[in-house]
């Protein structure tokens, strides 16, 4: 595990070097949400190739580059595509960048995905404000040797995203008149999607969406001791009773006419995050 600490530490100095900010959030676009990176103020941008020990991206929509600089007047680095099991990596390659985040500052991580809605009263386009999480993924970043600076042994997982950051999505999804949940997210390793009898037997266990992301990068942010705010959009509806075949093309259009909404609670939440700043 001191490996490991060196390479977070490398990775963080190369990007001390090309930004010398200090950030207040660290943010994950997944799927079809890269355009928050857009109303950031950018001060660098680093390909992932260009940081030590980072992975690559692969998925259709992720661009594969880290940009650092300033949102709602707040240091933020943004994950513009993120890493998946399904691609090959480990959790704990997954969650690597989630690791430097922390070590050049990051307090809070705002982590976003696209997924897949199993609960009849969600329609497609909403969003989901996770509230808590099933992790099916067989496996766990924090397996291995603990490294105490890093993080404890066995974290408290009673409250992975944080209450006060979940209330404050659904007030400003209320102000903002568009509609948003409070939801459990279920991970699973993927790339097929379910079957009709494995949707039923997720909303049989308590879950809402499903997806193939987050869970990981939300294990480590609640190790290295960051608060947590977890977004999904629902781009299709998995209704075992009426499943149809699911369109790649139109679960990147949904996701693309819904991240506006979305763009409004990262903001909104950043604003007010910047108001208890001294």
């Amino acid at each position: 595990m001191m490996e490991l600490a060196s390479r977070i530490e490398q990775a963080a100095e190369a990007i001390r070097k090309r930004w010398p900010g200090t950030p207040h959030a660290g943010i994950i676009l997944g799927t079809g949400l890269g355009t928050l990176a857009g109303q950031i103020e950018q001060e660098a941008v680093l390909e992932y190739g260009e940081i030590p020990h980072f992975p690559r991206s692969t998925s259709i929509s992720h661009t594969g580059q880290l940009v650092c600089g300033r949102l709602q007047g707040l240091g933020v680095v943004a994950m513009e595509g993120r890493f998946h099991a399904y691609e090959g990596y480990t959790h704990q390659q997954i969650t690597f960048p989630v690791r430097v985040m922390k070590a050049l500052g990051a307090e809070l991580l705002v982590v976003s995905n696209a997924c897949g809605g199993m609960n009849p009263q969600h329609d497609q386009g909403d969003i989901l404000v996770i509230e808590d999480h099933i992790n099916l993924m067989l496996g766990n970043p924090l397996i291995g040797v603990n490294d105490e600076t890093l993080g404890p042994r066995f974290p408290d997982m009673v409250a992975p995203y944080d209450p006060d950051l979940i209330a404050a999505a659904l007030e400003i999804a209320r102000q903002e008149n568009f509609v948003a949940h409070k939801g459990v997210y279920v991970a699973v390793t993927g790339p097929n999607l379910e079957t009709r009898a494995e949707y039923r037997f997720l909303r049989a266990i308590g879950a809402d969406v499903v997806g193939m992301s987050t869970v990981p990068e939300v294990i480590v942010a609640v190790h290295a001791g960051m608060r947590v705010l977890g977004l999904s959009i629902i781009t299709d509806r998995c209704l075992p009773d009426a499943l149809q075949p699911v369109n790649i093309e139109e679960i990147l259009a949904t996701a693309a006419k819904a991240e506006p909404n979305l763009r409004k609670i990262v903001l909104g939440v950043l604003a007010r995050e910047a108001e208890k700043k001294p």
